[in-house]
């Protein structure tokens, strides 16, 4: 009797236990339903030529490795190669919300890139043809209207205050259904993408697939604090790492594209890269902040500013360069043609600079491979374990340096600091003080001068980028 009592009291208290947890839990309702009808789904048509052979897909070049797989597996068309190419119509699918009653909807810029028609749906059933007012690739931000009066909107939120771990909500349309509604949590904040440089993305783990793009993502407050843009996934699905677009990032880009279409960004001309912990012990900073400054475009407004290669950009308008990935942002939202103050870290001091922003082209240049490197005198590595070779009269002028040798073959501890056959050692840094490279004798005696266990930093020229690379340790052979 008092086992069986003593079960009934235990069990009771897990049942309370799990309840009062149970309460805990968000309720999403009330925020579905007063925010949902905001939430549209957006199709796009474009068209697209056929190859002559295989209607089913656009032109495609007979080197391309996938042109055999379609030549093989793809019906040809009717009439042989010699007939006329066809025009089909792609169609795709991606969500967005209405920011204004009058018609104004934010989504991603991949969503309606390069469309024909747009078409944006109600949850109501309504179908709207809708214009586009302007995209922004950078961030991926697109600005589309459509024609009607009285819309449902959202309501929008600070994600500055969003909090790692707090509930979100997204509403969008994966795969083509319609007003899906999917939950998780704030999983970190201020990530940084690679090629994305001027959106500080919100990552969550709530179920995000394609068609989500561009749909909105709520706090439980029912505000809208990202648009959801990218997944990271191995399969083309959830896989439990989404990002989104911080709303204070996308308003901003949208008051541009409102007013003229197209988003004007500051830049100041210079390639940087982080600051780390051996980075910083170099350069004889207290702590591994700040962006480090590679290469400073010639004749750009850095330059004129005075801004060095291996300078430490420490702060920008007074904001400070936490990481590197801070700098692009910071400089992005500055408007061109105004005056700047740069603090930067040179030879163990700060030292402030004023910089005239520029602004940014639409036009994006490719990058040159430098010129193949001539074969070394010796195929001795030095103390660190590369084998080095002289810059030819052509090879200083092709990359237009002064001095600098040529990695040839990299072994021992160089291997550890992925130094590559072929980059160009420039200068080496060493407790803030920084020595240009003018020969292999020089440089190898430079190193046989060092403590056992030192360590070093090298500026590296890799093709048209340079490039800080540190080695810890460096003992004797």
């Amino acid at each position: 009797m008092i086992r069986n009592f003593i079960f009934v009291v235990f069990f009771s208290l897990l049942a309370l236990n799990a309840g009062a947890q149970g309460k805990d839990l968000p309720d999403f309702t009330d925020l579905i339903e007063k925010s949902g009808p905001a939430v549209v789904n957006i199709s796009t048509t474009q068209t697209v030529r056929a190859n002559r052979m295989f209607p089913q897909m656009p032109d495609m070049d007979e080197d391309d490795p996938a042109f055999d797989f379609f030549r093989r597996f793809m019906p040809r068309q009717p009439g042989g190669p010699g007939g006329p190419p066809r025009e089909l119509q792609s169609k795709s699918l991606g969500s967005g919300f209405i920011i204004s009653a009058d018609g104004y909807v934010m989504t991603n810029a991949h969503v309606v890139d390069a469309a024909d028609e747009v078409v944006v749906k109600l949850s109501d059933k309504r179908e709207y043809k809708a214009k586009v007012i302007g995209t922004d690739k950078r961030t991926d931000i697109a600005l589309i209207k459509i024609e009607a009066l009285g819309l449902p909107k959202v309501t929008l939120g600070d994600p500055n205050k969003l909090k790692v771990g707090e509930w979100v909500l997204a509403i969008g349309s994966p795969f083509g259904f319609d007003s899906s509604a999917t939950a998780g949590i704030v999983s970190a904040k201020g990530r940084s993408l690679p090629q994305e440089n001027y959106v500080p993305f919100i990552q969550t783990d709530a179920a995000i697939n394609p068609g989500n793009s561009g749909g909105p993502l709520f706090n439980l407050r029912g505000e809208v604090v990202g648009i959801n843009s990218q997944i990271y996934s191995r399969t083309g699905g959830y896989m439990g790492l989404a990002f989104a677009i911080p709303i204070d990032v996308a308003m901003e880009v949208q008051t541009q594209l409102r007013a003229t279409g197209h988003v004007r960004r500051g830049r100041i001309g210079v390639v940087i890269q982080e600051v780390t912990k051996e980075l910083a012990d170099s350069f004889g900073l207290s702590k591994a902040s700040g962006a480090l400054v590679n290469a400073v475009e010639k004749g750009g407004p850095a330059e004129k500013a005075g801004v060095e290669p291996g300078d430490v950009i420490l702060k920008f308008d007074g904001k400070a360069i936490n990481a590197s990935s801070d700098l692009p942002r910071i400089v992005g939202a500055t408007h061109p043609g105004g005056k700047s103050t740069l603090q930067v870290w040179r030879k163990g001091s700060a030292k402030d600079l004023t910089v005239t922003v520029a602004e940014i082209p639409e036009e994006k240049t490719t990058i040159a491979r430098g010129p193949k490197s001539s074969k070394p005198a010796e195929a001795t590595p030095n103390k660190i374990g590369l084998v080095l070779s002289e810059l030819t009269a052509e090879q200083k002028k092709e990359l237009k340096v002064g001095g600098g040798v040529v990695v040839e073959e990299v072994r021992g501890s160089a291997v550890r600091a992925e130094l590559r056959p072929g980059d160009v050692i420039l200068g080496l840094v060493q407790k803030g003080v920084s020595t240009d490279v003018k020969s292999v004798e020089q440089f190898n005696k430079q190193l046989a001068q060092l403590d056992k266990n030192a360590t070093v930093t090298l500026l590296v020229r890799r093709g048209e980028m340079q490039t800080y690379i540190t080695l810890r340790n460096v003992a004797d052979k």
